[in-house]
């Protein structure tokens, strides 16, 4: 494949995974923090504090499960090299 297509596919498919965790994110914070039935048009300060220490710990948690994954990654990629090495 085309290198510049490939980073072009790439920085797609990472929006699209962007924007899949935000809706997610979104919904879950919308359900845990927010009742199902408006009182007020404006947040009350309960709901504002729970929705930001809810995005908080979701994009933490994010964060965390992509370094993971990176060093998951990293690991597999050594594994994979040292026995096409062993095998060569």
């Amino acid at each position: 494949m085309d290198p510049v297509k490939a980073q072009q596919l790439a920085a797609e498919l990472e929006v699209e995974m962007m924007a899949d965790m935000y809706n997610r994110m979104t919904n879950a914070c919308h359900r845990k923090c927010v009742p199902p039935h408006y009182k007020e048009a404006e947040l009350s300060k309960g709901e504002a504090v729970c929705l930001d220490r809810c995005v908080a710990k979701y994009l933490d948690l994010h964060e965390r499960l992509g370094r993971k994954l990176t060093e998951l990654s990293v690991q597999d990629e050594e594994t994979m090299r040292k026995a096409a090495v062993g095998s060569g």
